[in-house]
């Protein structure tokens, strides 16, 4: 089984990297383009074949590690191999 686990910024949470890129879409002559957030997306192969399983599993890999609580939020999506 495959995670998909998508780390984002909070709201509120300033991100420079997104505007750095939202700057740069500007100087390219990409128009119309309003605010850019930036994030992470993390795919994890799993040998646990029970969905429910690995979904508590992907989420204690993200409360533990993928992701600063803090400042982010994440979510997993799975899909079969």
């Amino acid at each position: 089984m495959r995670a998909i686990v998508q780390v984002r910024l909070k709201e509120g949470v300033l991100d420079p990297q997104g505007k750095a890129i939202e700057a740069a879409l500007a100087s390219l002559g990409f128009s119309g383009v309003g605010s850019v957030r930036q994030g992470k997306l993390i795919e994890i192969e799993l040998s646990e074949t029970d969905p429910d399983a690995a979904r508590a599993e992907v989420g204690r890999m993200a409360d533990i590690l993928l992701a600063n609580p803090v400042i982010e939020t994440w979510s997993v999506e799975l899909a079969g191999k």
